[in-house]
């Protein structure tokens, strides 16, 4: 009998992080997931944990529960992020530290302590919700793509340091998907960010769970290090 894969998604509140929920636990995955908030829904196999994931003693307290639990932990998919669409010269610092926090020391902290439990089975896959816009170059964004460029460069050093135990490390670049984190932007702003694409359309969420699952699967065990954009 084929064991049940323990998958973590962060960032399960809204969005892509709660698509990926419903979507992996109707696969009969052991769905984890946490958010700064609470979630209004609740599943047979899925468990919650309220955290903020740049808070490393929080962090650490989960995957205690979990290797404790379980004893292993096949995926994570770091989705949490904020994003911030000001213009650099009216970003406050305080912004600016909080999605520095949350898009990369998140990340770094969930990877460091879901690797830890990877090595010990000899598998795992780590993938990285990342942005299409650290390649576009997009005004009013630095901020957040510095952030996610981030990820990017972390996302390809995690993976060399990381190959030897078995762990992949990737990432999915989105272009822009009708969720609360584009809910403020301009939709002149989406309208002009679509029309660089190759295909003229906002992302769809089969578009992103279609490259996860390749890259979680044990077919893409000799990519690690790569970023996949998607919309051209």
């Amino acid at each position: 009998m084929a064991k049940t894969l323990t998958i973590l998604i962060t960032g399960t509140r809204k969005g892509i992080g709660r698509h990926l929920v419903n979507y992996y636990r109707k696969k009969n995955y052991r769905v984890i997931g946490c958010s700064r908030g609470a979630v209004d829904y609740e599943f047979e196999n899925y468990e919650h944990y309220k955290l903020d994931v740049s808070n490393e003693r929080s962090v650490k307290k989960m995957f205690m529960s979990i290797r404790k639990k379980y004893r292993r932990l096949d995926i994570l998919i770091n989705n949490a992020g904020l994003a911030s669409m000001n213009h650099v010269l009216l970003t406050p610092k305080s912004k600016a530290q909080e999605i520095i926090d949350t898009n990369f020391i998140g990340t770094f902290l969930m990877s460091r302590e879901a690797a830890k439990i990877m090595k010990k089975n000899g598998y795992g896959r780590i993938i990285n919700i990342t942005s299409v816009g650290t390649q576009m170059k997009l005004k009013g964004e630095a901020i957040y793509t510095a952030s996610k460029a981030a990820v990017e460069n972390l996302t390809i050093v995690m993976s060399r340091e990381l190959a030897e135990y078995g762990i992949t490390v990737n990432g999915v670049g989105p272009t822009p998907a009708s969720t609360d984190l584009i809910k403020f932007v301009p939709k002149e702003k989406i309208e002009n960010i679509i029309r660089e694409l190759a295909f003229d359309r906002l992302t769809k969420m089969s578009d992103i769970t279609n490259v996860i699952d390749f890259l979680k699967s044990k077919k893409s065990d000799y990519i690690t290090g790569q970023v996949i954009y998607l919309g051209g």
